[in-house]
C-alpha cells in the first residue's frame, strides 16, 4: 500500500504543471499547443472579466473586419467603374470606401490588448491549478470502519 501511495503520489507530481496562455498574433497557445478560436473561448469563460473582454475583441474585430471590406469593395468597385466607363473617378463610392477604411484603423487596433488583458487575467486566474482542473483536488483522508483502519487517498 504504502508503494502505490507514494508511486501515485509521485506520478501525479510529474504530470502536474501550470497552464500558461499566451498570445501571438490573434492566436492562443496553451503551454505551446495553438488552440482553435472555440476552445479559447471555453478557457476564458471560466472567468467574467476575462470572456468580457475576450467578447470585446472578438466584436471589434468582426465589426473592423467588416468596415475594412467594405472600403475596399467601394474603392475598387468605383475605381473599376472609372475604369471601364466614361464615368468621373473618383466618385463619391471612393470617398466614402476610404472613410469606411480609416473607420477601421481605430477600430481593429485595440483589438490586441483586450486579447492580452483576457490572457493576463486567465494567467493569473489559474496560476497554481494543476492538470487543467479548476482546482486541486488531492485529498488524503484517514477512514476506518468494523474491518479496520485504511487511508483514503481522492483525486
Amino acid at each position: 500500500m504504502k508503494k502505490l501511495l507514494t508511486l501515485s503520489l509521485l506520478l501525479i507530481s510529474i504530470f502536474s504543471n501550470a497552464q500558461t496562455l499566451t498570445l501571438d498574433g490573434s492566436r492562443f497557445y496553451l503551454d505551446g499547443k495553438r488552440l482553435e478560436t472555440r476552445e479559447a473561448r471555453q478557457l476564458l469563460n471560466t472567468n467574467y472579466e476575462s470572456a468580457s473582454l475576450y467578447k470585446q475583441a472578438k466584436s471589434k474585430e468582426a465589426v473592423g473586419g467588416f468596415l475594412l471590406g467594405f472600403g475596399i469593395g467601394l474603392t475598387v468597385g468605383d475605381l473599376a467603374v472609372g475604369l471601364f466607363s466614361d464615368a468621373k473617378y473618383p466618385g463619391t463610392m471612393t470617398y466614402v470606401g476610404v472613410g469606411s477604411l480609416v473607420a477601421s484603423i481605430p477600430v481593429l487596433s485595440g483589438r490586441k490588448k483586450l486579447y492580452e488583458k483576457a490572457a493576463d487575467i486567465y494567467n493569473k486566474e489559474h496560476k497554481n491549478v494543476k492538470l487543467g482542473a479548476a482546482q486541486p483536488s488531492l485529498e488524503l483522508n484517514l477512514i476506518s470502519n468494523r474491518a479496520g483502519m485504511g487511508l483514503q487517498l481522492k483525486f
